[in-house]
């Protein structure tokens, strides 16, 4: 039988468990993420030729840095970065550990996205903004963010998405969560039944994900 309800059934506590796990792998990721890569993607796009902090310098490094970490394979950077999540958390098995894996992989992600949605401003208001002697704070907090903040939000959808995929990647080594179990009883015992739920979760995830994401970004748009 290609799909056994009674033995979906009696799996629900173990998929239960791996959806909190894909959860808390998503939730500490996003976080770190949202934190770092959101100044990360202002400093990508204020330090840029004839803008009001330009730096070659600094922009060179930092735009160096993120296009290495987003050349990198996830499942290779997953394992490279055994030694940095070991000393982190004390181990490499389990969600807590992915999320650090997770984390380097999404700030470069959401900073690009960051950085690509402030390009799409009008450098008018940006101009604007200068001219009537507003400081480079005032000018991120009340032009750049205010004006790209419906994007912004798509970035932020994106990358939940994309930490999704990451996530069920990380099943393969251990992290836990949906891609794990997929691994260990989908793949590893020929169970179609888990490979066939565990494809279906993370379907309905990305969809509301995706649908959330869109209502948000067109509720706060403005323009």
């Amino acid at each position: 039988m290609l799909f056994d309800v009674q033995h979906f059934i009696d799996m629900l506590p173990d998929i239960w468990k791996a959806f909190g796990e894909t959860l808390l792998m998503i939730g500490i990721s996003l976080s770190i993420s949202l934190i770092v890569g959101l100044p990360l993607g202002i400093i990508l796009f204020v330090t840029d030729k004839g803008l009001f902090w330009e730096n070659r310098f600094v922009k060179g490094i930092l735009g160096f840095i993120v296009n290495m970490i987003r050349s990198i394979p996830f499942i290779i950077l997953l394992v490279a970065l055994f030694p940095l999540t070991k000393l982190l958390v004390g181990d490499t098995i389990g969600p807590i550990a992915a999320s650090v894996s997770l984390s380097v992989a999404g700030i470069p992600f959401f900073a690009r996205l960051v950085e690509t949605s402030l390009r799409e401003i009008d450098k008018g208001v940006i101009e604007a903004a200068i001219a009537v002697g507003a400081t480079p704070w005032m000018i991120v907090k009340d032009v750049l963010l205010p004006e790209a903040k419906s994007s912004v939000v798509q970035g932020i959808t994106l990358t939940i998405i994309s930490l999704v995929a990451y996530s069920a990647m990380a099943g393969i080594v251990g992290g836990g969560g949906i891609g794990d179990l997929a691994i260990r009883f989908g793949y590893y015992r020929y169970d179609n039944t888990i490979m066939i739920a565990t494809v279906v979760i993370l379907i309905i995830i990305v969809q509301l994900i995706q649908q959330t994401g869109d209502l948000i970004a067109k509720t706060i748009d403005k323009r």
